[in-house]
Formats: C-alpha cells, sequence, structure tokens
C-alpha cells in the first residue's frame, strides 16, 4: 500500500442498487486491514445517490477520509454527483486497466463502481489497484491542475 498508510481511512458508500456490493468490498478492506468509514446505505431499501455521494465527498474534502468509494447501479450516477463537488475527481471504471490509471494518470480520489455491473472479485481486485497505485505526477499534474482550473470557472 504506497499510496495508501496505515493511519488512512477510505470513505465508503453506497445507494440501494450498490449494497451487495458495497459489503463485499468491506468484507475485503477488513480481510486487507483498512481503516474505513461506511456512509451507507444501511440496507437494500431505495435511497437517493446524490446524498451519499455528498457524504462520501464532503468526507475527502475536509480530510477526514483519503479516498472514497461509491457504489451504485451502474457506478454513473454516483460518479456523476461526486463530481459536483470541488476537489473530486471520481472515475466510475468497469475493469482493472481503468482503475489503476485513473490513479497514476488522473490522481482520481473517488472509484465509482456498479453493483449490477461487475462481480465482487473483479471490484475487489479494482479496490486494490486504486488504494495501492500512486499518482505519477510529471506531465499528468498539469492536466489534473488544468482539469480542477475548471471548477473555478
Amino acid at each position: 500500500m504506497a499510496n495508501f498508510t496505515e493511519n488512512d481511512v477510505l470513505a465508503i458508500g453506497c445507494d440501494h442498487g450498490g449494497y451487495e456490493l458495497k459489503n463485499a468490498i468491506i468484507s475485503h478492506l477488513v480481510d486487507r486491514g483498512i481503516a474505513y468509514k461506511d456512509f451507507g446505505c444501511f440496507d437494500g431499501a431505495a435511497v437517493d445517490y446524490p446524498e451519499i455521494a455528498l457524504k462520501v465527498t464532503d468526507a475527502i474534502t475536509s480530510g477526514e477520509c483519503k479516498l472514497g468509494i461509491l457504489v451504485c447501479g451502474t457506478g454513473i450516477g454516483m460518479s456523476l454527483a461526486a463530481n459536483k463537488v470541488n476537489g473530486i475527481r471520481a472515475a466510475a471504471c468497469s475493469e482493472q486497466f481503468s482503475a489503476k490509471y485513473t490513479r497514476l494518470h488522473n490522481d482520481s480520489n473517488v472509484l465509482c463502481l456498479g453493483g449490477r455491473v461487475i462481480g465482487p472479485g473483479v471490484a475487489n481486485e479494482m479496490v486494490d489497484l486504486f488504494i495501492d497505485t500512486d499518482f505519477e505526477g510529471g506531465r499528468h499534474q498539469r492536466r489534473v491542475d488544468m482539469v480542477m482550473a475548471i471548477e473555478k470557472k
């Protein structure tokens, strides 16, 4: 875990479409000894995903948590909501290559997954890559800065 230290906390949240996958990911985090804070939902009842996305992103922008994972049916709704928050770079991913490179090249701080799109095995591999990959910086920093400047317009 180059990027994530034993003092770091991961924020995690889901809507009803991601509830089962979120629980599988939490079990994986526990197995790895990664500290996390669960922002819900806490059962399969319907909830509004923007509310969960805001709780997770607020935990990141406040410094309470270092990275976040959001899970909904496709990962898309959560990524749309999360990316409305200044300082958040959320990526909806459905395979391992993107989960790694969104950290490596985009310095993404939120991974969005689809509970109706991928299973727990692939999801946990993606979580590992997301957590364990450091931002490469260099030429990518200039581009991330350009993206973040858009928030100020």
